[in-house]
């Protein structure tokens, strides 16, 4: 049975949609988020904004809020900023973009002053290195990083 995911349109910021941050590859995974977790996907954006505005690149989402069922189903960490919409995946072409989307995000985080939680450079096994952020509303924990998974 299909799930049918209301609101994909509904706009976050100028340049994300809410669909972009629900998609999955289990359309049979129940992965609705609350209003919550939408208002943290909504502060999410304001970040990623600056990142498009300033990388001149369109930027993708590969992952963004998960479910606690979705997140199980993808082996995410049972702690996961992606469980309450405070995370982003975003596709990368290579380390090289990474790291520039890295820089342009710590810079901002100066710039502005505002805190951070985790940015996080990963890589897995066949190679494919994304970027991984995540904001909190509060407890934000500055963390930077390169993994390997």
């Amino acid at each position: 049975m299909e799930i049918v995911q209301l609101n994909n349109d509904a706009k976050l910021s100028p340049n994300f949609k809410l669909g972009e941050f629900t998609r999955s590859k289990y359309p049979e995974v129940y992965n609705i988020p609350s209003h919550e977790a939408i208002a943290n996907l909504t502060n999410l954006c304001q970040w990623l904004e600056v990142l498009r505005e300033r990388s001149s690149q369109p930027i993708i989402i590969n992952s963004g809020y998960r479910s606690p069922q979705l997140n199980r189903k993808v082996g995410g960490a049972a702690n996961s900023n992606h469980l309450t919409g405070c995370a982003a995946d975003i596709r990368t072409n290579g380390m090289e973009q990474a790291i520039c989307y890295a820089a342009i995000l710590i810079n901002y985080a100066m710039e502005s002053q505002q805190e951070f939680d985790e940015l996080l450079i990963e890589k897995n096994r066949y190679g494919a290195i994304w970027l991984h952020f995540a904001v909190r509303p509060k407890d934000n924990r500055h963390r930077v990083a390169f993994l390997q998974t």
